[in-house]
């Protein structure tokens, strides 16, 4: 049966075909399976490669944690002897303190020997804490530190700590010795640090005097020059080494020890600085006019260093400003100084210039006030404490100079209206005293006139041109004296100007002023002989009175705005009156120029040409 054989072997072959295609699948799976174990075996090595030095790492750092906590402990037992003698001393110091409590006549011998062992334990701290000290203390220049704005040196870490050590062991014994006093270490450290400020300082101190005195050459009159002094230096140097100071005793000492110990540190270099500030003074005192600006200067150098040494030491700024004091006085005596010199200056002038110059003086004491406005913050200062108009009286800073005033005590005052006030007054003194010495030595109120003008213009500009124009402004004073120049200058004009008045009595009518039509021929029509003669008389006088008006007004040396003033008041006081009289009698010569020398414009013109 060939049929159903076939049949037979027809399925076998499929099921062998189902095979061979799972066989496949298979051979498929097993690479998949095989690429994956090998990626899976890559990302283990890879893991491993990163945790393995971790892990070593780890390893290593627990090893090393074992080992410092072994050499701690090592320490802590190495230790242990340095504790011990901390409470042994504690236990002397209770134990004396115990035996003293007793107050038994047994126990002084014990007393006694403690009290000897502990101060010669006391003593040799103290040598040890002198020598530390004194090894950095040697002197240093300032000034290098102030040219390049560093820091001044403070003690090493180490070193105040070191201090800090010793000085607690000292403190802890002169407590029960010598309560409420210094300790001998803040003693030592005061000497041996308070020397080396000192020394340090010593340059500066000299510099400050020989910068001061007048070297052979110099003007002997020349005001002393802003910032020429060495006193700001100086300053600078002592404010730089008493921070650095203050920042050593605050690592070294106890809180409340900070304040005494700066101040007996600084101690003798502030006698220095006092006795530098009272040679400053005499020399102050003997150039007072010309160098009482150095005065303000050091007052205010002086009190801004004291006031931000109060700010970060909270100390020495009363002991600056006793310092300060002989310098102080002497710039309030030097605001009346000033103005009584202005007196003498003027009243030795033994001539005034002819044509009505301005003198010297005035721009000298308007450079006085100019240089002032440089020093307004100790000016205002001093004069707060003298108050308003306390300048005026001489001597009075010197003689009340302890005892206080009302306005002293007018804390609340404007300082640059204060300013403003002495300046008045500045100037009301030379002006009044100029006036006063030109009645004297000039004739004639004319070339008076000029002369105050004059100087009042050059007050007037110095002003303008300068830091006193918004201290100024305009004062009513300055304007009361320039009212007064022209006035006197208009008194000669008023003279002539009555020649020129109408004080003729006629029969008829008044004839109309001018600008009414006025017929001259008419007017005179109206006059007999003897009233035409007296015209005529009245043109001839007013010619020869005003041409040499005119000489004399051309004559004089004024400034710019002095002229155009003067021109001015000249020309609209005169000008209305001449053309008055000349519209009115000019035909007294019938156009021949015999009498009536100027007709209205030919006088306009040259009244003009005065400004």
């Amino acid at each position: 049966m060939p049929v159903p054989r076939r049949g037979a072997l027809a399925e076998e072959a499929a099921e062998v075909e189902v095979l061979y295609a799972n066989l496949e699948k298979l051979k498929s799976l097993s690479k998949k399976i095989q690429g994956s174990m090998s990626r899976l075996e890559v990302s283990g090595r890879t893991v491993q490669d990163a945790i393995g030095p971790v892990y070593g790492n780890t390893q290593r750092l627990q090893v090393m944690n074992t080992n410092v906590d072994r050499v701690l402990e090592a320490i802590e037992r190495a230790r242990e002897p340095l504790d011990m003698t901390k409470r042994e001393e504690h236990r002397t110091n209770q134990a004396l303190r115990e035996l003293k409590a007793t107050n038994l006549r047994s126990n002084q011998q014990a007393i006694s020997e403690l009290s000897s062992l502990l101060s010669v334990g006391t003593q040799s701290l103290e040598d040890v804490f002198r020598d530390l000290c004194r090894r950095d203390s040697q002197p240093i220049e300032p000034l290098g530190y102030i040219m390049k704005s560093a820091e001044f040196p403070r003690l090493a870490q180490q070193k105040t700590a070191q201090l800090r050590t010793i000085n607690a062991q000292i403190h802890n014994y002169t407590s029960q010795v010598s309560p409420g006093e210094l300790a001998p270490s803040a003693k030592v450290y005061a000497q041996e640090r308070g020397q080396h400020i000192t020394l340090s300082l010593s340059n500066l101190a000299q510099a400050s005097l020989s910068t001061a005195r007048k070297v052979a050459g110099q003007d002997t009159n020349a005001i002393y020059k802003q910032g020429s002094n060495g006193i700001g230096t100086y300053a600078g140097g002592m404010q730089g080494m008493y921070t650095a100071e203050y920042d050593n005793i605050c690592q070294i000492f106890s809180r409340e020890e900070w304040g005494q110990v700066l101040i007996t540190t600084c101690q003798g270099s502030l006698a220095v600085f006092g006795n530098t500030l009272r040679d400053l003074d005499a020399h102050i005192k003997s150039n007072l006019i010309t160098d009482c600006y150095l005065a303000y200067e050091i007052i205010e150098v002086v009190s801004n260093t004291s006031f931000r040494l109060e700010d970060r030491t909270g100390e020495l700024k009363q002991a600056m400003s006793e310092a300060l004091r002989p310098v102080r006085e002497t710039a309030k005596s030097s605001l009346s100084s000033l103005l009584s010199d202005i007196r003498s200056r003027i009243q030795q002038i033994s001539s005034l210039p002819i044509d009505g110059s301005a003198v010297p003086i005035t721009s000298e004491v308007m450079q006085r006030l100019q240089t002032m406005t440089s020093y307004l913050p100790p000016l205002t200062s001093i004069m707060r404490s003298l108050g308003d108009g306390g300048w005026s009286a001489p001597n009075n800073s010197t003689s009340t100079s302890s005892i206080p005033t009302i306005k002293s005590f007018d804390v609340g005052a404007d300082g640059k209206q204060l300013f403003s006030h002495y300046s008045t007054d500045t100037i009301e003194t030379l002006l009044s005293n100029l006036e006063s010495r030109a009645k004297s030595l000039l004739r004639g109120k004319s070339v008076q006139g000029v002369f105050l003008a004059n100087n009042i213009a050059l007050i007037e500009r110095m002003i303008r041109s300068s830091e006193l124009q918004p201290l100024l402004g305009s004062t009513p004073k300055l304007e009361a004296w320039r009212k007064k120049s022209s006035q006197l200058y208009t008194d000669a004009w008023k003279e002539t100007s009555t020649l020129l008045l109408d004080v003729i009595n006629t029969k008829n009518a008044r004839p109309p002023s001018m600008g009414q039509g006025v017929n001259s021929a008419d007017v005179l029509k109206a006059l007999n002989s003897k009233e035409k003669d007296a015209i005529k008389e009245k043109f001839r006088n007013f010619n020869v009175s005003f041409d040499e008006l005119v000489a004399k007004h051309k004559s004089y040396k004024m400034e710019p705005e002095v002229r155009r003033m003067l021109g001015r008041e000249v020309q609209n006081f005169i000008e209305p009156l001449y053309t008055r009289f000349w519209e009115r009698y000019h035909e007294v010569d019938k156009g021949k120029g015999k009498y009536v020398k100027y007709d209205k414009g030919q006088l306009s013109s040259i009244l003009a040409s005065l400004a």
